[in-house]
């Protein structure tokens, strides 16, 4: 049988009123949509309908940005929860993914992979786990810490977590579950597998209280990209979302991510890499132009200046003229990879702080188009093709309709290209995205006590 043709991965990153940082303040935006179900239901739909792999929503377990007089200007103080809202969304959709942030700093990864498995259940299939370590200062605050965990535990925390719920998702294998009422046997006790756990960060018994998901185990989803973010991804990630200003960057971390998998005796084609785009769409130029210059228009300096400084390491640019340039910027503990990306955006295209603001404030460092369906398609065509992408995670700059304006003017000229589906191939997250199902690891023929060295314990143990 011959192979299908390669083709492009598409995820619909659902951000409140859109990614533009002045979105909810347009025209045609939902004001309230951070707490609206209905608004997300909608969008989840309409991204099911145009064929998405997935949907995919961000999180952070606080107020990103401390400043009142900026933050009172800006729509992203609240918001659901994530896990709560994709439950809710596998009731009103069918088919298409369902994506979310949890972070691996300041959660267990007992909840995590307890509440991953239950939404694989739910969803009958298509839940995906974004792995990441939390950037920001004041979540550390939110959870008995006056500082921030440092950068490299953070990821030695997460390398650890992730074998941790990796290892609870193979709990039970796939038919351990007999419910027999004649027999009076619920489950094959030959077939539970404790996980037994201890390392440097966690100390984790197990066995998980959800039996194998449908999909084996959830999609697990990586966003880093400094150096420690690139080799936990290349061990551990079936997607990456990640953000790149150039093909040249772009092309560079595609070539070095499926190089370190093989490295790790990985196929590289099970990881798909799908970097953010912020797309704005007209039917002409002069149209995408001037919707991109609506936006820009709605930008209050002082939350421009704010945005920056959060996402530049958390240093504050306000004591700096705003028309002159960045300055020397210190080291962060927060997010290393996209402050050296802003950093060199700023000293590479000689921008001022009012510049660079209004660069990332769509965008926020992924990839800015502002252009026609064939321009905005060209780019992903060339991406795509070229070693920089095996799909994209599309960032509307406002919603609905800049969802709308991706779905009615871009889908069709890529799908006139040969480049994206008219149906679904399957039903789960991992059918959508070519992911191969993965095997029990015992049932594979690992033996128990090379899985979990420590699983031998009797049953009645575990009461």
């Amino acid at each position: 049988m011959s192979r299908p043709s390669r083709q492009i991965k598409l995820g619909a990153f659902l951000m409140q009123t859109g990614h533009h940082i002045a979105a909810w303040r347009h025209p045609d935006a939902q004001a309230d949509a951070p707490i609206n179900f209905r608004h997300y239901a909608d969008l989840a739909r309409r991204a099911e309908a145009a064929k998405f792999d997935a949907v995919f929503l961000a999180d952070s377990v606080g107020v990103r940005n401390t400043d009142l007089p900026s933050l009172s200007r800006t729509a992203r103080s609240d918001h659901f929860e994530p896990l709560t809202l994709l439950s809710a969304l596998a009731a009103v959709t069918e088919k298409i993914g369902l994506i979310a942030t949890v972070s691996t700093t300041y959660n267990e990864p007992y909840h995590v992979a307890r509440k991953f498995a239950s939404l694989d259940h739910i969803s009958g299939g298509r839940s995906g786990w974004n792995l990441v370590t939390s950037s920001g200062q004041g979540e550390a605050q939110n959870f008995n810490l006056d500082e921030h965990v440092e950068h490299a535990r953070r990821y030695a925390r997460a390398a650890e977590f992730h074998d941790v719920v990796l290892g609870l998702w193979d709990s039970w294998e796939d038919d351990a579950f007999l419910r027999d009422k004649a027999s009076g046997q619920y489950f094959d006790p030959d077939k539970l597998h404790p996980l037994n756990h201890r390392g440097e960060h966690f100390s984790v018994r197990g066995p998980l209280n959800v039996s194998r998901s449908p999909q084996g185990r959830p999609v697990v989803v990586q966003a880093g990209a400094s150096p420690a973010g690139r080799d936990l991804a290349a061990r551990t990630a079936e997607v990456i979302f990640v953000a790149h200003q150039t093909f040249d960057e772009a092309q560079a971390f595609y070539r070095d991510i499926k190089g370190r998998a093989a490295a790790y005796g990985r196929d590289p084609d099970d990881i798909k890499i799908m970097p953010g785009i912020f797309p704005v769409i007209g039917r002409t130029q002069a149209e995408a132009e001037e919707k991109f210059a609506r936006l820009q228009d709605l930008i209050h300096p002082v939350v421009g200046v704010q945005l920056l400084s959060n996402m530049i390491g958390g240093f504050d640019l306000s004591r700096y003229p705003v028309d002159g340039p960045l300055p020397d910027i210190p080291e962060t503990n927060g997010g290393k990879s996209r402050q050296q990306l802003l950093i060199d955006l700023a000293r590479r295209d000689g921008l001022t702080i009012r510049q660079l603001y209004l660069r990332i404030a769509g965008a926020r460092g992924h990839q800015q188009v502002v252009g026609t369906p064939q321009s905005v398609a060209d780019q992903l065509q060339q991406w795509f093709e070229e070693e920089g992408a095996d799909g994209f995670n599309i960032m509307s700059p406002w919603l609905p309709g800049g969802l709308d304006d991706f779905i009615e003017l871009v889908l069709p000229e890529l799908r006139r290209r040969g480049l994206f589906r008219t149906e679904y191939e399957g039903n789960t997250l991992r059918q959508h995205l070519g992911l191969a199902r993965p095997a029990h690891r015992a049932a594979a023929g690992v033996s128990r006590s090379q899985t979990h060295p420590q699983s031998q314990q009797s049953l009645a143990a575990l009461a």
